[in-house]
């Protein structure tokens, strides 16, 4: 092993996924010993690509899916592990809804927003102007109304509800839920910024990011070894996990925990969290999220002049194309119905199957014929509980920041945790990079005390 600022130090890093890898593989580098435990039988967690069943080996994302521009981070461990990564959805995003006459027609995302875009710019200076936090009196007033309240309270048109709507596949929540202050925080990065770029995939899937890192580190993840117990003691951290061999213990120096907030809450710790961190990680709440991957005998939602992908008030949520770097005649189209689109779509997928879903595409053009479909709903999956976290009206936005704070050894990362990237694969690697970077000043400082 190599030497390093944490040579002779272990770690135990609960969670494979983004976060947690990207930890491990910060800490490795460091000299640390590293023992990465996993409750699913795969590395990734919410980073899965599907590749079952596709014709010509096509694969697409059921999790984590695109790189925005301006994600550094991701890129850059792609970059350093070899992975490449290509533009995809060149042509930005659409919309598919009512226009003020009640007609339903694809339109332009940016468009509209245009009845609520002044109120939402002076919003949005308000928020940078008390430096983007959350322990504000701007914060509390935004974070207690929802998106919903606000548009009715400056009279917005009544179909510009319909317009926000349209974006439950991005927040995984609708506008009666989201808050503003969510929605506010979002609009404060820019997200509508032609000259940043494209969007991005890594070459092979996404999935590839965990995969690489898992093989590069000296001792590959514990798969389908659940944390059950963390205690502490002055010099050391005990987890107990529960695996293929049974209940064991294992012993190290610190802890990074990355497991979402839903799964994190089924974990004991010895001595107990501060309260106000604890009630933090209780109230944060998952999106609710169901991704459908077609598989057709052609593209046929391709128009000169149109987008590739749709934001869309319907029942079937955001459409977008889910392979278009790919070769061969076969394309995959991508559907993700989050917040309440997410129980909508399911019900339809369970009384009509997925013929019902197809038919309510017909708007992108005539259909071909469909090859191969697969169907994943994230708030069913007992390890994810949902697509990611949601800051809705109930969350207290002064706890957003305990989410983050270490106790004791035990550091905490994940997407929920991070401030500008959360809900995104950047936001995940980001934040297990931060805790990796925690660990190591923690040491140093208790080595200066010691010499």
């Amino acid at each position: 092993m190599s030497r390093g600022p944490l040579s002779g130090i272990h770690v135990i890093v609960a969670g494979a996924g983004l976060a947690g890898l990207a930890a491990a593989h910060a800490l490795a580098r460091t000299g640390a010993r590293v023992t990465v435990v996993e409750a699913r039988n795969r590395v990734g967690g919410r980073v899965h690509t599907s590749r079952r069943g596709f014709a010509a080996r096509q694969h697409a994302e059921a999790g984590g899916d695109i790189i925005e521009p301006g994600q550094t981070a991701v890129l850059a461990l792609a970059r350093e592990l070899r992975l490449q990564t290509v533009p995809i959805l060149k042509q930005g995003f659409g919309y598919y809804g009512p226009t003020a006459s009640g007609r339903l027609a694809v339109q332009v995302l940016e468009r509209t927003m245009a009845p609520v875009a002044r109120e939402l710019a002076r919003l949005v200076d308000l928020y940078r102007l008390s430096e983007q936090r959350w322990d504000t009196a701007i914060a509390m007033t935004l974070g207690r109304m929802s998106v919903a309240e606000w548009l009715a309270r400056v009279k917005a048109p009544a179909w510009t509800l319909a317009r926000f709507r349209g974006l439950r596949g991005l927040f995984l929540a609708d506008p009666e839920e989201l808050s503003l202050l969510a929605l506010i925080d979002f609009l404060s990065t820019d997200p509508f910024d032609d000259d940043a770029g494209p969007a991005r995939r890594i070459v092979g899937g996404n999935d590839r990011l965990a995969t690489t890192i898992a093989r590069s580190l000296r001792r590959r993840p514990l798969l389908e070894t659940v944390l059950r117990r963390v205690r502490q003691r002055d010099d050391r951290v005990v987890a107990t996990v529960d695996g293929p061999g049974g209940r064991a213990e294992i012993e190290a120096d610190y802890l990074v925990c990355t497991l979402p907030a839903g799964t994190l809450r089924d974990v004991s710790f010895e001595p107990a969290l501060p309260e106000t961190q604890a009630q933090a990680i209780r109230s944060l709440r998952y999106g609710p999220a169901t991704r459908v991957l077609l598989q057709f005998e052609r593209r046929f939602w391709t128009k000169a002049g149109r987008p590739n992908a749709f934001g869309s008030d319907r029942p079937h949520g955001a459409v977008w194309d889910g392979n278009e770097e790919q070769r061969g005649p076969a394309a995959i189209l991508s559907v993700l119905a989050g917040g309440g689109a997410s129980s909508e779509l399911s019900a339809i997928l369970s009384d009509e199957g997925i013929a019902g879903l197809v038919e309510r595409l017909a708007w992108l053009g005539r259909p071909t014929a469909l090859l191969q479909s697969h169907v994943v709903r994230w708030e069913e999956d007992p390890w994810a509980r949902g697509g990611y976290a949601v800051f809705d009206t109930t969350f207290d936005p002064r706890l957003r920041d305990l989410l983050a704070r270490p106790f004791g050894r035990v550091l905490f990362a994940g997407e929920h945790t991070h401030i500008r990237w959360q809900g995104y694969m950047n936001g995940a690697v980001e934040s297990g990079q931060r805790a990796a970077t925690e660990i190591e000043l923690l040491h140093l400082c208790q080595f200066s005390r010691r010499s």
